[in-house]
């Protein structure tokens, strides 16, 4: 197998180029069980919400009665549709996304047909964070959020063990306050 390498040289003075390889640590398998339940629960609110309020709706209109076969087999469909997503799209998500944070950057790769890299030089980080909602709590898990002034957004890594979430963010922040500068 061939190892692809790129080199990236951040400003045309620096005599020493920054090596980046593909991202090489995968994140929590988990992650495919939290996205599994986001998608489960979006498809309760996008088909079971509408459903109810269709079945209360026809008790104070009886003419709504005669769109129930039609209305029922759009949500049958609907919620095919959405389960399909749900069992697809996480395992697809786990399968691509990759992370890693050196000396040098933060990096992570994304995306289902588009690939997406997102480098955060480190003398650019402004903020290290981690995020954890109620899922990612059930789980432990959590999302890494590097900050930098970029218009492009934050490097954010999700699906990471709650432990190695933390100790990412301490290992860059640990780098990033002994580089000279303001961050920006």
């Amino acid at each position: 197998m061939v190892e692809h390498r790129s080199v990236i040289t951040w400003l045309d003075e620096d005599p020493d180029p920054i090596c980046l390889r593909p991202p090489r640590h995968r994140i929590e398998q988990r992650a495919i069980v939290w996205w599994t339940l986001r998608s489960l629960l979006g498809i309760a609110g996008y088909v079971g919400l509408p459903l109810a309020a269709f079945l209360i709706a026809e008790r104070f209109w009886p003419w709504l009665a005669d769109h129930r076969p039609w209305a029922l087999g759009a949500a049958t469909a609907l919620a095919a549709l959405f389960a399909l997503y749900a069992v697809v799209v996480p395992v697809w998500r786990y399968a691509v996304h990759r992370w890693e944070a050196n000396e040098a950057a933060v990096y992570a790769r994304s995306g289902w047909f588009i690939r997406q890299w997102k480098v955060a030089p480190l003398a650019r980080v402004q903020t290290v964070d981690t995020t954890r909602g109620p899922l990612e709590q059930l789980l432990g898990l959590s999302t890494l959020v590097v900050t930098t002034a970029s218009s492009y957004g934050p490097v954010a890594i999700p699906g990471l063990n709650h432990e190695v979430a933390s100790e990412a963010a301490q290992y860059i922040s640990e780098l990033t306050q002994a580089i000279p500068g303001d961050a920006t």
